[in-house]
């Protein structure tokens, strides 16, 4: 088996579960790697949808942004705003969507705002995007980030996007059509939400990872499943493909980040 990284994992696991034929609302980064490579190997029609209004979006290279030129170039259509937001996301019509965050709390509320008070921030960050609308009304939601205690925090600088609330019934109670965040993948492992208080649970860690690095990376005590998976290492297709996608697009982009 080769040799890999922790963010190749991190993004292959991500990738792994993106169903075939399914609809994928896409954030930058992590998500927009993971996303693609499941396009790539095992889910060759799922149809990758980026907010500038991009459906079906098939890129060569993964984009610097939602206005990236290759993601209207390679697209089935390219809609407006007003029309991927009302229509396909908040009509129900978006099956998956994959996040990125700089923070994460045990009921996998995300952070993408500020850290620190908001008033005088340490640091100012992105924003919300279309984050809060694709995590209220997609039907399922799949979160990627790096996994330490800065990251994964008892309780967030700022509420940016809401994932399972307090807990509990708390997404019914608000009238969110979606089931919000359903599994949490990080360079570690794999959390998931309890079943009942919704709260994030260690399900499987990646290989030579143990369960005590990733309670000790977590800013909370760490729920943990009764009996914690390894999750499967990397194929040599799956590195393959992942690699050659990076390649393209350091190689599209020197100069331009």
């Amino acid at each position: 088996m080769a040799a890999y990284t922790s963010d190749e994992m991190m993004t292959i696991a991500a990738a792994r579960m993106v169903r075939n034929g399914s609809s994928c609302f896409v954030g930058i980064g992590l998500p927009s790697a993971a996303a693609n490579l499941a396009r790539l190997t095992h889910a060759p029609d799922a149809v990758l949808i980026y907010e500038s209004g991009t459906i079906g979006t098939k890129p060569n290279v993964l984009p610097l942004s939602i206005g990236d030129s290759e993601l209207a170039e390679t697209a089935d259509t390219v809609v407006s705003l007003v029309e991927i937001f009302n229509y396909w996301l908040m009509g129900g019509r978006i099956s998956l969507g994959f996040l990125g965050a700089a923070q994460i709390d045990r009921f996998a509320n995300l952070n993408s705002t500020v850290i620190g008070p908001y008033d005088k921030p340490k640091t100012r960050l992105p924003g919300a995007g279309g984050a809060p609308a694709i995590a209220a009304s997609c039907g399922e939601v799949l979160v990627t980030l790096r996994h330490n205690a800065r990251a994964f925090v008892s309780k967030l600088d700022f509420v940016t996007t809401m994932g399972h609330g307090d807990g509990g019934d708390a997404r019914l109670k608000l009238g969110l059509p979606g089931k919000g965040p359903t599994a949490v993948i990080s360079d570690l492992g794999i959390l998931v939400p309890d079943p009942i208080t919704k709260e994030l649970t260690l399900q499987s860690v990646h290989a030579g990872v143990t369960v005590e690095q990733v309670v000790a990376a977590t800013g909370w005590p760490l729920k943990v499943a009764a009996q914690v998976q390894t999750t499967p290492a990397p194929t040599e297709m799956e590195l393959s493909v992942l690699r050659d996608l990076n390649a393209r697009t350091a190689l599209a982009h020197a100069g331009q980040a």
